[in-house]
C-alpha cells in the first residue's frame, strides 16, 4: 500500500523501544502496544516515525521496520540511564527529535506514549503548531491510589499534559472514568481507543501440545503468571496464592524478568519467597519470552493469574482470553472490562493471596466453567484488533488536523 503524503505521524516513546523484548526491564505492555499499533497505522497508509532513546552503543540510527514504520534510536544523554533519571535529558531529546522532524520535512500530529514522552511532545506541539496526542499507559495519580506512589514532577507534568493535549488516548471506559475522577476535567478530547491482539499468534490451541512444548507435565493443573516482576504486577499475590489453595498439585509458571531500579532484589525476593513456602518443586521462573513465543505459554495453562495492584488495559489479560484460557484477576482498571465476571473468568475485588487463591480453586475443580470461560474468553477477545485501534487513531488524526489547537492552559 502506498503511503498516505498527507499524514505523517511522530510517535514519542522516549524510555523504551517497542523493539525491546516485552517482560523485562522497563518493557512490557506498552511496549507491545506501540509496535503493533504503528505496524497496523503504516499498514493503512500513515507513515509513522517512532522516536525513542538510544540506551546502548550498538544501536543503528535508524530501523525500518516494514514500509511507512520506521524507528529512530535518538542520542540524549549517557546510555545506561535509569527510567528515573530521563527527566534530566528532556530537552536535548526534544531538540533532536525536533531537528529531524524538520529533516523529513514535518509531520501532521505527534503521539505520546507515557508521561515521560509526553513532554516531550507538549514542547513538540508549541514549537511545531501540530496536534498534541498523548495515550499515558498508566497515571501518577491512579497508581497512588493502588498504593505506588509516584513523585510529585510526574503529576505536575501529567497536569500540563493533559493542559494542553489536542487528544488523551484511553483503553477502556474505566480508565477515561480514571482520568476525570484523579485529575478532572480537560480541555481536549478522550478518546478511546482500545489495544488490539494478534489473533494469528493469539487463539486457542491444543493444551497438551503446548504443554510439551515448554516442558510442562500434562497431568497437573496449571497456573501462569506473566509479566514484569515488580510489586505493581504483584507476583509475589500469585506465589502465594498458590501456597494458599487447596489444590496442592497445582504449578505456578512465572514468566518474566527483572523490572525497575530495585528489579533484580525483587526477583532475587520471589525466589526467596518461593523457598520460604516450600514451593520450589511447584513455582518455575522463566525468562521473558518473545512474544508470539508467550502464545504457547498461554495455552498450556489452565488459569492466568494477574494481580495487578493497577491496570490501565491489561494486555495478558486479553492475550490470554484469545487463546482460551481463563483469567482470574484484580478487579482495577481496565481489567474489571476486560475480565467479564463468571463469563470469562474471574475478577477477585480483595487483593489478598486467599482471596485469588480462592477463585483459582474454583475455576480449577469446575471443568464444565473452565471450559465455557474459555470459550466465551477466546470469542470476546474478536472484538479486538489492532487493526481496528488504527482506523480510529487515523480517523483522530485526521480530525485534529482540521481543527484549531487546545490552547495551552
Amino acid at each position: 500500500m502506498s503511503m498516505n503524503p498527507s499524514r505523517r505521524i511522530a510517535v514519542i516513546s522516549l524510555h523504551t523501544s517497542p523493539l525491546a523484548q516485552p517482560g523485562a526491564g522497563d518493557s512490557g505492555g506498552m511496549n507491545v502496544t506501540v509496535r503493533e499499533i504503528v505496524s497496523a497505522l503504516a499498514q493503512q497508509g500513515t507513515e509513522c516515525i517512532v522516536y525513542t532513546r538510544a540506551d546502548r552503543a550498538d544501536l543503528p540510527g535508524e530501523v525500518l521496520v516494514e514500509p511507512g514504520h520506521r524507528v529512530v534510536y535518538v542520542e540524549a544523554g549517557p546510555h545506561h540511564l535509569p527510567k528515573e533519571a530521563l527527566v534530566d535529558v528532556i530537552d536535548e531529546f526534544t531538540d533532536a527529535v525536533a531537528r529531524d522532524i524538520a529533516d523529513r520535512g514535518g509531520v501532521d500530529a505527534v503521539h505520546a506514549h507515557y508521561w515521560l514522552s509526553g513532554e516531550v511532545a507538549h514542547r513538540l506541539k508549541h514549537r511545531l503548531e501540530v496536534p498534541f496526542v498523548i495515550t499515558f499507559h498508566t497515571l501518577g495519580r491512579v497508581k497512588g491510589a493502588g498504593g505506588d506512589v509516584e513523585p510529585g514532577h510526574r503529576i505536575d507534568a501529567e497536569l500540563a499534559q493533559l493542559g494542553c493535549a489536542d487528544a488523551v488516548c484511553v483503553s477502556c471506559a474505566a480508565e477515561a472514568d480514571d482520568l476525570v475522577s484523579h485529575y478532572g476535567t480537560i480541555p481536549g478530547r478522550i478518546e478511546i481507543v482500545a489495544p488490539g491482539v494478534e489473533h494469528a499468534f493469539f487463539a486457542p490451541g491444543d493444551r497438551g501440545g503446548a504443554r510439551r512444548a515448554i516442558g510442562e507435565p500434562e497431568d497437573l493443573p496449571l497456573v501462569l503468571f506473566a509479566g514484569r516482576i515488580q510489586p505493581l504486577k504483584g507476583p509475589d499475590v500469585a506465589i502465594r496464592a498458590l501456597a494458599a489453595m487447596t489444590e496442592r498439585s497445582a504449578r505456578l509458571l512465572v514468566v518474566g524478568g527483572a523490572s525497575g531500579q530495585e528489579g533484580r532484589a525483587e526477583y532475587e525476593r520471589m525466589r526467596l519467597l518461593t523457598e520460604d513456602l516450600g514451593l520450589c518443586d511447584r513455582v518455575r521462573f522463566v525468562d521473558p519470552q518473545p512474544h508470539h513465543t508467550l502464545s504457547t505459554y498461554y495455552r498450556a495453562a489452565d488459569v492466568v493469574v494477574v494481580p495487578s495492584r493497577s491496570e490501565s488495559f491489561g494486555l495478558v489479560a486479553l492475550e490470554a482470553a484469545a487463546c482460551g484460557t481463563p483469567v482470574v484477576a484484580s478487579a482495577v482498571g481496565g481489567l474489571v472490562s476486560l475480565v467479564d465476571d463468571g463469563v470469562t473468568g474471574l475478577l477477585v475485588g480483595e487483593r489478598t493471596p486467599q482471596a485469588f487463591a480462592a477463585a483459582l480453586d474454583m475455576v480449577l475443580a469446575d471443568p464444565a466453567m473452565a471450559t465455557s470461560m474459555s470459550m466465551a474468553g477466546a470469542f470476546r477477545a474478536l472484538e479486538y484488533s489492532w487493526s481496528g485501534a488504527a482506523r480510529l487513531l487515523g480517523d483522530l488524526y485526521d480530525d485534529l488536523s482540521s481543527r484549531a489547537l487546545v490552547v495551552c492552559r
